[in-house]
């Protein structure tokens, strides 16, 4: 059986004049086409800010949290004093897990929890006049997404301007005074 050639006019005939209308759109299809992706894309840009936003709210939890621990092992520190002497702040971070001034192994905190605003997960200090830590802070300048509904030990940070302002801080007498008590082990871990 031999094939005949078939013309475009004649499946066009065939198709009743889809053809016709297309290619008689006169670049209707192309702007309907570059509408479309344009819609695309601003729902793209809408769903990262949204993205963005829900990341950021993780990470200022997970700041207020990890924050919060170190400022109460740093309470819990500087309460339990070796043979009764008290007062004294940690001179580094690492004291907080393995306090020197006991014979027993003594930890105020687990592990030295990131920063989840820095890469590296280090934190900026403040420190008394002896140069020991009293408590730990953020040093980044963007504005803070949460502005309320602090804890009632950190509702100062209802008036920060930047999550620099956030500083979670031993005062003795202030909040966190009465820490509970840490962890003693017998052996090295």
């Amino acid at each position: 059986m031999v094939k005949k050639a078939v013309s475009g006019e004649q499946v066009a005939a065939k198709r009743g004049g889809l053809v016709k209308i297309v290619a008689g759109s006169g670049g209707f299809t192309l702007m309907a086409v570059l509408v479309l992706v344009t819609i695309s894309g601003i729902g793209l840009i809408a769903a990262s800010q949204s993205w963005r936003t829900i990341v950021q709210r993780e990470r200022e939890e997970a700041l207020l949290f990890n924050g919060d621990q170190i400022r109460k092992a740093i309470a819990s520190y500087y309460t339990s004093g070796a043979s009764g002497v008290e007062g004294a702040y940690p001179q580094r971070m690492e004291d907080l897990l393995k306090d020197p001034r006991f014979p027993v192994i003594q930890r105020h905190l687990r592990k030295v929890y990131p920063n989840p605003l820095d890469s590296e997960g280090k934190w900026e200090f403040v420190r008394d006049g002896t140069g020991r830590i009293k408590g730990v802070f953020a040093n980044r300048k963007e504005k803070p997404l949460k502005v309320k509904q602090f804890a009632e030990d950190y509702s100062e940070f209802e008036n920060a301007k930047t999550y620099a302002d956030w500083k979670f801080v031993f005062v003795p007498g202030g909040p966190a005074s009465n820490p509970a008590a840490p962890e003693q082990t017998g052996g090295e871990g």
